[in-house]
């Protein structure tokens, strides 16, 4: 949603520009006493040249922004995972994902500020954001492979913090 109205705002930013070049020229005259020797024609050909590469300024910005990150954000909507931290246990939503699937955490937490870390069935860092309370982080995920991920805290919350882990199950996908 937001790389849509990074576009719009994009795009109405340039036809904003485009059309006070087109103002400005459409209202730019001849002026005899600085151009005398050239004739309405010459100024006739300028103001089309002038809009025409304004119209192909606009195009060409168009085309280019279209095939920018929209297309993998907008092929499938992510499922949404709530995520809560507290001293010393994750909560999820879910505990369970189909490989392949978007996954978008939704993170906070209760008491004080969590790592949310996301680690793979090799024990490498797979994913990872802040937990904090009163805010919420998102953290998009797709699960290559299927196995146990695990989640822990990476940031020290207390004495009991190395207690704070639990289980994703990633599925082959059906």
């Amino acid at each position: 949603m937001m790389h849509i109205s990074i576009l719009l705002i994009s795009l109405l930013g340039m036809v904003f520009i485009a059309a006070v070049f087109a103002f400005v020229v459409l209202n730019s005259g001849p002026r005899d006493e600085d151009y005398g020797g050239i004739s309405t024609r010459g100024y006739i050909i300028r103001r089309w040249w002038m809009i025409g590469l304004c119209a192909a300024g606009v195009l060409v910005s168009v085309w280019s922004l279209i095939p920018f990150p929209l297309q993998a954000s907008s092929a499938e909507s992510p499922r949404i995972i709530q995520a809560v931290g507290r001293q010393w246990s994750w909560e999820l939503a879910s505990n369970s994902v189909e490989a392949g699937e978007p996954v978008r955490f939704r993170v906070t937490s209760q008491d004080v500020n969590h790592g949310f870390a996301i680690y793979g069935p090799d024990d490498k860092i797979v994913a990872q954001t802040q937990a904090m309370p009163g805010y919420f982080n998102d953290l998009d995920v797709t699960f290559e492979h299927a196995g146990k991920y695990r989640v822990l805290c990476l940031e020290y919350c207390g004495v009991a913090h190395h207690a704070m882990v639990t289980e994703i199950a990633v599925t082959e996908k059906h």
